[in-house]
């Protein structure tokens, strides 16, 4: 082990001993300082005052110094599902200010880590109402609508059989699609079969229609292949943006692109909406989650002004390493 892998309690000690030692030594063998005969008795007093210094010095460094190697462990140790654990503020006061940092930077991520999964359960059984609400309301209603169809079907006169049957198919094939849809915002096909571009073409499409918003889409051709796990974050930042477009901007145009950038892909979502300062706030929970899966993937996450005078939405995904 070399004197740099030493704790710190130690090369402090061996440094302050190298030069205690350093100065018995002159003193010890200074021709003027000590007389030849007593020199056996002045050099076992030096002896002795060397080794109480240096006993002296160790108890003055030790607690001065171990709430270093205390921090050391309880940051090895640490763990955010037992909250509560802090160190207590000893030592002097450079060591007490890097314990104190410690404790504060635990109280901010404790604080964080709460208010995340506060967001994240919220997030969920907001999920669970939206998909409970979609089934009842559209395919729980079309399916009461097709029971009391075959109710009437079964009772009706032969030349109107064939009507009403046409009726109870056209039902079930809407709610048929009314599953599909839920299911595609549960977890896109598209997705996972065909890639990002064609995910995001459909996701392009579907939003244009629905919105009556123009969308312009530029995919590169030539971009470096992502994780599942960074396509996904892509997919669903482009979704939440369109969506939030949709709500707040009051936009009549929309630029979606994908391009490489320097070992990593590129989304851009910008409309010609009201812009920043009266669309929804930057800090909002949607756009905190867009933050959030951009850190899940390591990517970097922007919003500005767009060039339109709207809201530009930027995320940047690394590539995946091969």
């Amino acid at each position: 082990m070399g004197f740099q892998q030493l704790p710190l309690l130690w090369r402090v000690f061996a440094i302050n001993a190298g030069l205690l030692l350093a100065g018995t030594l002159v003193l010890a063998l200074s021709p003027g300082r000590i007389h030849a005969s007593i020199a056996v008795v002045e050099t076992l007093d030096l002896v002795v005052g060397l080794v109480l210094m240096l006993t002296a010095n160790l108890l003055l460094l030790r607690p001065t110094l171990s709430p270093v190697d205390r921090l050391v462990e309880r940051m090895r140790a640490v763990d955010l599902l037992r909250p509560g654990q802090r160190l207590a503020e000893r030592g002097g006061v450079e060591v007490v200010e890097v314990v104190r940092a410690f404790n504060q930077m635990l109280d901010r991520l404790e604080a964080e880590r709460r208010e995340s999964s506060r967001r994240a359960l919220a997030a969920q059984e907001a999920e669970r109402l939206r998909i409970a609400r979609g089934l009842h309301d559209e395919v729980g209603q079309v399916l009461t609508g097709v029971l009391l169809q075959l109710d009437a079907l079964a009772e009706a006169d032969p030349d109107s059989r064939r009507r009403r049957a046409d009726e109870t198919r056209h039902a079930v094939r809407h709610a048929l699609e009314e599953v599909r849809r839920i299911a595609q915002e549960l977890r896109p096909e598209l997705l996972e079969h065909l890639g990002l571009v064609s995910a995001l073409t459909e996701l392009s499409r579907r939003f244009a229609d629905q919105s009556g918003i123009t969308v312009e889409h530029r995919f590169a051709g030539d971009l470096p292949r992502l994780s599942a796990e960074a396509e996904l974050a892509v997919y669903r930042v482009a979704q939440e943006s369109l969506t939030n477009i949709a709500r707040h901007a009051q936009a009549s145009h929309v630029e979606l692109t994908l391009e490489p950038g320097a070992d990593s892909v590129v989304l851009c979502v910008a409309d010609d909406g009201r812009g920043i300062s009266e669309a929804a706030p930057l800090d909002g929970g949607g756009l905190r989650g867009m933050r959030e899966r951009a850190v899940l993937v390591d990517g970097a996450f922007a919003v500005k002004p767009g060039r339109r005078g709207g809201v530009e939405i930027r995320l940047e995904v690394p590539a995946e390493t091969s």
